[in-house]
């Protein structure tokens, strides 16, 4: 942490002061609710815990409470948010900027380094001072359902670059980064909120890839990472070839291979370690949370982010002490890096000075003009066009009026806003639009009726009806995907709502008329629509970004993105 006597001296100071439960608190960092007195008691006075993490919050008292919480706290607290694509990780009204993936497609180091100035100069406005961001994972298998877009990129080099712009911003807004999440995501396909995923590669596939990133970010002063539910047993058998099956897949979390021998020891790394949250399944199905709990400190973490039951994991803390299962040692380091991450970040003296939360105008920041003029430049820059068949693009109002349009989400809901925008946004340009009914509410039971219902009727009418009819009717077809990036999810992928198997939301007229497909999400959806004519990559689908998908399919700005990952999936259809 680089301290300086003075530093180091408050660190040993206020550690040799604590009593058992300060230490075991000062390692916690729950999850913020209701911003009340109660809560500051409870967070400071009560327990006294070392940090919290907030969740996007409205931006009106936000600052005030933060001011409030940390004056009542004897020791500066970390205040922590997801800053992964913008000041939205911590303020409702902050800027969306982009997602990583979308900020590398632009094809300039630049936005990476944007990403994380927006991110932080937003959230440190209001007091946070400790970031989980960049991501730094690797979008190496395209089926993975949580890194995706939220990945800088498939190549490790570009991860690197990117990060190390985000990182520079962060420190220029005085917020602590977390590269994470370590040992990486992106091979499996699988989340680690719902289970131990695996990070496949071989030891040495490892050490060229996520082993280089984290080398080389510890090697510029990274000072926060933190370890994901995620196992890696190749990297661990290479140290130990007698190492058991069990402990091989333990998540890095709860291995004290990955995070005493591989990342403090093999890597050099000497920063603060966090664990991902503690209420992630793949934290609690290895052992009961009342030996993983410690355990967690045990095999290298300094930190624990959320609880289930705040009291609960204290106890276990203190129980895994007396048993055995957490040492002392282990206990004092912990805490002892908590304290000197602070104490690095100057808190201690923003504290006395009464300057740890700002005083400036957090409104007057987000709608700073030099961060709407770098979200435009990222949007226009960003958007890719990928597929171009039969020069489909650019649309025109005389060549093709009448557009079928399909928007497809998570969730069916008749009509949703976004639909409805992209809807708008056609008609605006002239074009006759039909947007597609996607929830047919029928019974199937009525196919035996002697008097079905009229809305039966209608659907059945479109399943059944000839070719020609509907095909005459439209001059393109256009279907908007909106699947974005959300954990506890199994597969992203485009879900067909249907009925026996026929329907027009199965695009079976790309043989008859021309069809575009737009994703504001998963780069990956030409897997399940490679009939596609065209097909663009959106990245993300905030209104700045789907302007320039406008602007650019209307043919009055050009296309520039450059694709981070294989949008084809290795697949040669993929790009007929």
């Amino acid at each position: 942490f680089y301290l300086t006597d003075k530093q180091l001296d408050w660190v040993n100071e206020t550690y040799g002061k604590m009593t058992l439960d300060e230490k075991v608190e000062q390692i916690m960092c729950p999850s913020a609710g209701n911003f009340n007195d109660q809560m500051i008691e409870q967070f400071t006075k009560v327990h006294k815990f070392g940090g919290f993490m907030i969740r996007p919050l409205p931006l009106k008292g936000l600052q005030d409470f933060h001011r409030k919480i940390q004056a009542s706290s004897e020791i500066p607290m970390l205040i922590s948010a997801n800053l992964e694509n913008g000041g939205s990780g911590a303020i409702e009204e902050g800027t969306n900027f982009g997602m990583p993936m979308g900020c590398t497609a632009t094809g300039e180091l630049e936005n990476g380094y944007r990403l994380g100035k927006v991110s932080c100069q937003e959230a440190s406005s209001v007091g946070v001072n400790w970031g989980f961001a960049p991501i730094v994972d690797i979008d190496l298998n395209y089926r993975n359902s949580i890194t995706n877009i939220r990945a800088f990129s498939s190549d490790p080099n570009m991860v690197i670059e990117m990060a190390r712009g985000y990182i520079k911003a962060a420190s220029e807004t005085e917020i602590t980064p977390t590269i994470k999440h370590f040992p990486g995501d992106g091979t499996d396909e699988r989340d680690q909120h719902l289970l131990v995923s695996v990070n496949q590669l071989n030891s040495e596939e490892w050490w060229d890839t996520y082993g280089k990133v984290y080398q080389t970010l510890i090697g510029e002063g990274a000072s926060s990472i933190m370890a994901g539910h995620i196992a890696q047993p190749a990297i661990i058998r290479a140290l130990d070839s007698t190492v058991s099956p069990e402990e091989a897949y333990l998540p890095a979390s709860l291995s004290k291979k990955l995070l005493t021998d591989v990342l403090r020891k093999k890597m050099n790394y000497n920063g603060m370690i966090v664990t991902d949250s503690t209420l992630m399944n793949g934290f609690m199905v290895k052992m009961p949370r009342s030996k993983a709990i410690p355990t967690a400190i045990e095999a290298g973490c300094d930190m624990i982010l959320f609880n289930r039951n705040i009291e609960e994991d204290i106890r276990y803390l203190k129980n895994g002490i007396a048993e055995g299962t957490l040492s002392e040692n282990r206990l004092a380091e912990a805490v002892k890096r908590v304290l000197a991450l602070k104490a690095s970040k100057r808190l201690v003296e923003k504290k006395e000075s009464g300057t740890l939360v700002p005083t400036v105008d957090s409104d007057k920041i987000i709608s700073n003009a030099i961060t709407k003029e770098w979200v435009n430049e990222c949007a226009d820059k960003s958007v890719t066009l990928v597929k171009n068949k039969q020069s489909v693009l650019p649309l025109s109002v005389s060549k093709t009026k009448r557009i079928y349009l399909n928007v497809i989400e998570g969730k069916v809901n008749e009509p949703s806003p976004f639909s409805l925008n992209i809807k708008h946004r056609l008609e605006k340009e002239g074009f006759q639009v039909t947007l597609r009914k996607r929830k047919m509410d029928i019974n199937p039971a009525e196919i035996f009726s002697d008097n079905p219902s009229p809305e039966f009727l209608a659907v059945m009418g479109e399943i059944m009806g000839d070719t020609d009819s509907f095909v005459s009717q439209y001059d393109l077809a256009m279907i908007l995907l909106n699947l974005e990036t959300v954990s506890n999810v199994t597969t992203i992928r485009v879900n067909w709502e249907m009925l026996y198997g026929l329907g027009n939301d199965i695009p079976w007229y790309a043989g008859e008329l021309p069809l575009v497909v737009v994703s504001t999400a998963n780069p990956y959806h030409l897997l399940d629509i490679p009939m596609a004519h065209a097909y663009i990559n959106a990245y993300t689908g905030s209104p700045v970004i789907l302007d320039a998908v406008f602007e650019k399919m209307m043919g009055r700005s050009e296309f520039k993105g450059i694709s981070p990952v294989d949008p084809f999936c290795g697949n040669e259809d993929c790009a007929l």
